[in-house]
């Protein structure tokens, strides 16, 4: 059993705090959703610490407004925006083959949560697995070979306390035999979210891609609108900033080279559970099994072929 990952930055740190002193000057980034929440405070240290960062939106001109904010606090123009769909697979790939440069840093940020009814795909798929995995591991997987052009990059899956909710139900992903339940089904998305970080370390790492996932805590977003907002206990929440601070940390902190298929909270690895605890911290074992991890992505792989093939 390995040893925990420690950090000196912990449950208040903000992602500026975590990104001190770091260069990112001739690295490139994509940050999808990245046009408000804690994508945009993400992409905002980036950009502050020198990278030329891309954020992947589905709504252009709320990026573009994202991207002016972002010039005009840190001085420097080095944001610009295209249009990515992730519950459009077409829009994935259209994004992927418009990419051709090496790339460094992939932060898997966007997601819906809760949709209170049961809503799907062209291609049949749940909408929430849909938008906050399945889109984000064709991107992934799309923007492989720019990845390992990069020679040491990272991708971060940005996961959530929603895993303790629901491990991935292989035999019944879409709700076409359970009652579909808003937060089975996000649980569900972010479990598997956080066992694509586990399976693209195993199978890339020796090409200098890690991947790790996060919880970043409670933050009052757009994402609660289903939900009537926070329910968490006060001290529990953050703000954005700090919300960003483990996105920023796998990203690109030092502290954090060679290091993946692990997921973090409070900028620190966190434990692994069996049953869920009443603070909703931790990660479930379910969400980082390796078995469960070969088995999503083979399963994946499957899901986006007969897609295609069903769109032709």
């Amino acid at each position: 059993m390995t040893e925990r990952i420690t950090t000196p930055f912990g449950f208040a740190s903000t992602a500026d705090e975590v990104i001190a002193g770091v260069d990112l000057t001739g690295k490139r980034a994509i940050v999808t959703g990245g046009a408000a929440g804690i994508g945009v405070e993400t992409a905002r240290s980036l950009a502050a610490a020198g990278a030329e960062v891309v954020l992947g939106v589905r709504r252009v001109a709320a990026g573009e407004q994202a991207a002016a904010d972002i010039a005009a606090s840190i001085g420097a123009e080095r944001v610009t925006v295209r249009a990515l769909d992730l519950a459009d697979q077409t829009s994935v790939r259209q994004f992927v083959a418009g990419w051709d440069q090496p790339l460094h840093i992939l932060v898997n940020n966007a997601g819906i949560m809760a949709l209170p009814e049961l809503e799907r795909t062209a291609e049949g798929w749940e909408m929430q697995f849909a938008t906050n995995f399945m889109g984000h591991f064709a991107l992934t997987v799309g923007l492989h070979d720019a990845l390992a052009a990069a020679g040491g990059a990272r991708v971060v899956s940005v996961s959530s306390s929603g895993n303790l909710f629901s491990p991935v139900i292989f035999d019944d992903l879409h709700f076409a035999f359970r009652p579909y339940d808003p937060l089975l089904a996000y649980g569900q998305s972010k479990s598997a979210e956080a066992l694509l970080a586990v399976e693209a370390t195993r199978r890339w790492a020796n090409e200098g891609i890690h991947a790790n996932a996060l919880n970043p805590g409670a933050i009052a977003t757009g994402l609660q609108k289903h939900t009537g907002g926070l329910k968490s206990p006060r001290e529990m929440h953050k703000t954005p900033q700090q919300g960003a601070a483990t996105s920023v940390l796998l990203a690109a902190s030092p502290l954090l080279d060679g290091v993946g298929g692990r997921y973090f909270e409070d900028c620190a690895e966190a434990p692994i559970v069996t049953e869920r605890p009443a603070d909703y911290t931790g990660v479930a074992a379910y969400a980082v099994d390796p078995d469960n991890a070969e088995r999503l992505w083979d399963v994946a792989t499957d899901l986006i072929s007969q897609g295609v093939t069903k769109g032709r």
